[in-house]
């Protein structure tokens, strides 16, 4: 039985999910992680529910913690489709990520700039966000990405079904060219794999 501290997750993390109630890797997350801690891009193919955000959030943790940003710009970008996912998905970051002191931020419509600005400028290393949210920041400078050492496009048919394509071409390309990048996706329709082709290196497939 393959373990967490197995696929090369360091201490900290490891201590993190024993304490959460984790004891084996899903699938997903055997194959995604050490891809992910190896540097790689990622193209997953994973529905809801199998432990796709554990599959990037640990591995990205760590590599955070190897370079100790100093989190006056964003290290990380994780684009969802929802509201309720982006609390979801940075509560997750918050857990896994507390022992190593990585401040995490949801940003998403519905909620006032002047709040979001505020938590920005004051600096955090991950940035989870809806698409139109983000680049509505991107667009008003209040969110840099000159920092960005990887981004997640998660639940990424459901992004593309909900019309944020253009806004996912225009962050993608604001990003910098030198970043790793994930795409995790329940269905993996042409338009995914246009993107997928367009803007990951030499992903690996899972």
């Amino acid at each position: 039985m393959t373990s967490f501290a197995d696929l090369g997750l360091s201490a900290p993390l490891v201590e993190a999910l024993t304490g959460l109630g984790y004891e084996e890797p899903t699938p997903i997350q055997a194959d995604a992680i050490p891809a992910l801690l190896a540097g790689r891009d990622l193209l997953g193919q994973a529905a809801t529910g199998t432990g796709k955000t554990a599959a990037f959030a640990l591995p990205l943790l760590q590599r955070l913690a190897a370079t100790r940003p100093v989190p006056l710009r964003p290290a990380l970008l994780v684009l969802v489709p929802t509201r309720e996912l982006a609390m979801q998905v940075s509560e997750a970051f918050h857990k896994y990520g507390r022992a190593l002191g990585t401040s995490v931020v949801p940003i998403y419509g519905g909620q006032a700039f002047s709040q979001q600005i505020k938590i920005l400028r004051r600096g955090v290393h991950v940035v989870v966000a809806t698409p139109g949210r983000a680049l509505d920041h991107i667009r008003r400078k209040t969110l840099n990405l000159q920092g960005l050492a990887a981004i997640v496009l998660d639940e990424a048919d459901e992004m593309l079904d909900m019309g944020f394509a253009e806004e996912l071409e225009s962050i993608l390309s604001t990003a910098p060219a030198v970043r790793q990048t994930a795409l995790f996706s329940a269905t993996l329709p042409p338009r995914i794999t246009i993107i997928g082709e367009r803007h990951l290196k030499n992903p690996v497939r899972i």
